[in-house]
């Protein structure tokens, strides 16, 4: 079990620095545009981004 959590882990870190390794002004500008957010906006793109995954992963494992 951890080493496929360690593998998931390995793989959203590689999903996470495509951006700013491919293109650091875009990078910058949404970086920039998401500190200005509020926090509800914020907790709304976190749980977006979770139940996305967890449709995902449920699709994944049918």
């Amino acid at each position: 079990m951890w080493d496929t959590l360690f593998s998931a882990l390995a793989l959203m870190l590689v999903f996470e620095g495509l951006l700013p390794f491919l293109s650091p002004p875009r990078w910058r500008r949404l970086f920039e545009q998401a500190t200005q957010l509020s926090d509800g906006q914020l907790r709304f793109l976190g749980l977006s981004s979770m139940l996305g995954g967890l449709v995902l992963l449920l699709v994944i494992a049918l």
